[in-house]
Order: structure tokens, then sequence, then C-alpha cells
């Protein structure tokens, strides 16, 4: 393991676990139910809209190798567009009140490449996403159960 992954993972690790138990003290609403929709308006703003967000890990510490860097970002139109490590993606998202995050009806294309694997990861990431929380240049996302599904960073 190189020192910059352990420095990495020592910087990121305690931001994510306090970001983790601060949502979840704070969180009065319950997880989301089958069939439940989140919240949506009609044109979405805020730090996380119109900004590109690059993979920087999946989970806590795990950090997956890619020939090009997976990434993300939302539009004000709702839309979210990105990359996941082998193929390009597209869906519709909604941002609601207590950071709520919520993607449907993600579609991509269906290259074949030798990273597919760790792409399924990163789209069942933001599928799976149900709050975020930002700060700075860092952006994780958390499940249902304010367990830590990832974190990306502010891309270029």
């Amino acid at each position: 393991m190189s020192m910059k992954t352990l420095t990495l993972r020592h910087c990121l690790l305690p931001l994510c676990v306090s970001a983790a138990l601060l949502l979840s003290a704070c969180s009065s609403s319950p997880a989301p139910q089958e069939g439940h929709e989140a919240p949506s308006s009609a044109e979405l703003s805020g730090a996380i809209v119109d900004q590109r967000w690059d993979l920087l890990l999946i989970g806590t510490d795990e950090k997956l190798a890619f020939n090009e860097t997976p990434f993300f970002e939302i539009s004000r139109d709702g839309t979210i567009a990105g990359y996941d490590g082998c193929n390009r993606f597209t869906g519709q998202i909604s941002l609601g009140e207590g950071h709520r995050f919520d993607v449907k009806e993600l579609a991509s294309t269906r290259m074949a490449c030798p990273d597919m694997e760790n792409a399924a990861q990163v789209t069942n990431m933001l599928e799976s996403a149900y709050r975020y929380l930002i700060d700075h240049d860092r952006l994780v996302l958390f499940g249902p159960d304010s367990r830590v599904l990832g974190g990306w960073r502010e891309g270029s």
C-alpha cells in the first residue's frame, strides 16, 4: 500500500465516519419505502449541481483501478450523466430536504471492458444513494441505512 493511499485513507475515513454519525443522528425521516418518490423541484440548485464529481472511494476505503476515472455531473434540469469507468450513463435525479439524493431511470451504453465489475459498483452506488454530504471539495454518498457508499471529489 502506498504512502499516498495510506494518507488518503487516514484523512477520509474519519470524515466519512463523522459524516455518517452526524447524518444518522440528525435524520428525522425514515428510510425510503418501496415506491416512495423523493421530493423534486423544477430546477435543481446547490453546490452539488453543475459540478463534475470524480470517484475517490467505494465505501470508506476501497480505491478501484480504472483506465479513466469515473465521474458524474448533475444538471439544473434534473438529469445526471457521467462515466462509470466502462460506460457512459444518464438518468434522472431529484435532490430534496435533508440532502436527499435519488437517482432514477439510470441507463448506460453496453460496452464490454475489463473493469465491468468495478463499473457496476459505481452505478450501484449512485442508484443506492439516499443522502449526500459535501465537505469542502468532497462529496460523500450514504445509503438509506446511513452507511457510507462512497466518496467523490470535485473534478476539473
